[in-house]
């Protein structure tokens, strides 16, 4: 099976199913809002690195997923997007199983969410992923319009604003990636409309490219701006660009240390080899040629020494596996490292990172504390790796000059 040709030909057909359905009601789930739920699952699970059909079943499922909702008069638009895409995999080679994986994924999707496979908590990071980016605020304004049009009511603003915080007390989200990257700004997505709801702000409309009409008035980023002074806002956490660079910089590192602990083993493996031969060869001759004593002592000198260097660039340092309430008050932990917390309970760890989490500064001082640390645990492989290698490069020119010598001359 070619996903990969049949994933193209499903965001095709797909695109033309909005197309021939397009209404002007749907100012949020409309093509452009697919398009980006694809964007945002293709990006989750590229993070776990899925195989290729575990790839496709979660991003064929996101084609879909709200496909349901331009049929009208249905139950349940969720049904109706499972419904629809098992009619059209139902036509192509997809095997029974992946077209059921498909429809669970899509009714996950169903609030409250309720998921059981890493493809289902996937998809339903990337259906809420919304709620914890800088515009959550934009695309609220914009689901509340469109709800107003295909329903063809009215909803007052206290109304609408509480229903919202209603959906983010109650969230989670489900994957351990979009925890990390989201929970603080949902967080403070959360804070900002329960400070607008006390403060019972409300503020005219104005999303750029949409025209909501003269004197509507909803809960949109123009809030922000007329807070009263006395109530701060949590600054809002770094851009994308910060997220990617800290995931690319992390997966750099592991590779490197991988590379690092390859190139140890090799040292280990080629030297225990060259000390079993001389051991098993060279002992029973050593006393009819006691003229290669020397060379050979040296050669082992060498094995040795090398395997002493690869085996302490490989040897792991493990800290106490222990932090306090203070450390955390003090944002002196490291939260992402196993070393400090191996040795605690759960309810302890749970506690300190979700403190973590809710504070955009603590969360991002840990991530550059732990590329830092990353990079001098690096540093001394590489350095001990080095220092192994010259050892061996060195040590063994010299032992074959002492055997040669030997040979030749004694």
């Amino acid at each position: 099976m070619n996903y990969q040709d049949l994933l193209k030909k499903t965001e095709t057909h797909v695109a033309c199913f909005y197309k021939d359905h397009s209404d002007a009601n749907w100012f949020y789930h409309n093509q452009l809002h697919a398009r980006e739920l694809l964007e945002k699952t293709k990006k989750i699970a590229a993070h776990y690195y899925l195989d290729e059909r575990t790839t496709f079943i979660v991003c064929a499922a996101a084609c879909f997923a709200d496909s349901g909702r331009l049929i009208k008069n249905v139950k349940s638009n969720k049904a109706e997007s499972a419904k629809l895409s098992r009619a059209f995999f139902s036509d192509s080679a997809l095997d029974e199983t992946d077209i059921v994986a498909i429809e669970k994924c899509i009714l996950a999707t169903e609030i409250p969410q309720n998921p059981e496979t890493l493809t289902e908590k996937i998809l339903c990071d990337a259906d809420l992923y919304y709620l914890g980016t800088d515009g959550f605020l934009e695309e609220n304004t914009l689901l509340k319009k469109e709800t107003e049009a295909v329903g063809n009511t009215k909803i007052e603003d206290h109304t609408w604003l509480t229903a919202t915080i209603n959906l983010l007390e109650n969230h989670r989200y489900q994957t351990g990636y979009c925890q990390l990257l989201l929970d603080g700004s949902k967080a403070a997505n959360l804070e900002l409309l329960r400070d607008l709801q006390n403060k019972a702000i409300n503020v005219k409309v104005k999303t750029t490219g949409q025209d909501h009409g003269e004197g509507e008035e909803l809960v949109t980023e123009g809030a922000v701006d007329n807070m009263p002074a006395d109530k701060p806002i949590k600054k809002s956490r770094p851009g994308r660009g910060v997220d990617s660079m800290f995931r690319i910089v992390s997966q750099k590192n592991i590779r490197i240390s991988e590379m690092a602990d390859g190139k140890a083993n090799i040292m280990i493996s080629i030297n225990s080899i060259i000390i079993s031969v001389i051991l098993g060869l060279m002992a029973s001759t050593l006393r009819e040629n006691q003229n290669l004593i020397i060379p050979t002592v040296i050669l082992l000198v060498v094995n040795v020494g090398t395997i002493i260097f690869s085996v302490l660039a490989t040897r792991p340092k493990i800290p106490n596996g222990r932090f306090t309430p203070e450390d955390v008050r003090n944002r002196s932990v490291n939260l992402l490292y196993f070393g400090s917390f191996y040795k605690m309970n759960f309810k302890e760890f749970d506690e300190g990172l979700k403190e973590m989490m809710g504070d955009s500064d603590f969360l991002y001082g840990t991530l550059s504390k732990d590329t830092f640390w990353q990079g001098k645990v690096l540093g001394r492989k590489f350095r001990l790796l080095r220092i192994s290698y010259t050892i061996f490069l060195y040590g063994i020119v010299v032992s074959v000059l002492a055997f040669m010598t030997a040979i030749i001359f004694f």
